[in-house]
């Protein structure tokens, strides 16, 4: 692994690799040597497996960072090679002569982000959101509160419960018993008796 990381450091300008855990490691590439370091791990330092291709919305950064995540089946680690792209041309190079199943990814990303991968097979076609008019919906500009209220008017019978909430009626529906009977006291104004009037409740 040190090795391997040595020469995306050195080889395809990488900066400081990130370990996260002993068989589990990050490194940031420049988006130009990007295709280039993921095949050279694929093709000589035995990172044939494809795990998947995620996104992390830096939009502070104003940047999206794409991690490429690739396992060495033999040796059992795994090494993360991120990719800054600019979040207002969100283009990147397509690897889908690289691994056959990147087209899915690819595809997923250009509709959850908005993110092109030109020349990637089918990557303009939907995935799930067909007629989809808004702008990408795992961007973290969507407001997902103001697109359900703008979209879905209220039904009668809905109604909303707090998540914790609900969990703990269902997990716990003993001590919620007990809490809901608490909290009726208290409404009632049981704790603001009198010491001369205890006795007679």
């Amino acid at each position: 692994m040190e090795e391997t990381l040595k020469i995306l450091k050195e080889r395809f300008e990488g900066k400081e690799p990130r370990e996260r855990r002993p068989d589990l490691s990050f490194i940031s590439v420049p988006r130009e040597r990007a295709v280039e370091a993921v095949m050279w791990m694929r093709d000589h330092r035995g990172f044939t497996h494809l795990v998947m291709i995620s996104c992390v919305d830096r939009i502070e950064d104003g940047v999206f960072e794409l991690v490429y995540l690739l396992n060495d089946p033999v040796d059992r680690i795994d090494v993360g090679i991120c990719v800054d792209i600019d979040r207002g041309a969100a283009v990147m190079e397509s690897m889908h002569h690289l691994w056959a199943g990147v087209r899915v990814y690819q595809r997923e990303l250009r509709e959850m982000f908005g993110i092109d991968f030109p020349g990637s097979p089918g990557v303009k076609e939907p995935m799930i959101l067909e007629g989809w008019d808004d702008i990408p919906p795992m961007r973290r500009d969507f407001d997902t509160l103001e697109y359900a209220e703008r979209t879905y008017y209220p039904r009668e019978g809905r109604s909303t419960r707090d998540p914790s909430a609900e969990m703990e009626e269902r997990s716990y529906p003993l001590e919620a018993d007990v809490k809901r009977g608490i909290r009726k006291l208290a409404r009632s104004g049981y704790g603001d008796v009198d010491d001369d009037n205890k006795d007679n409740r």
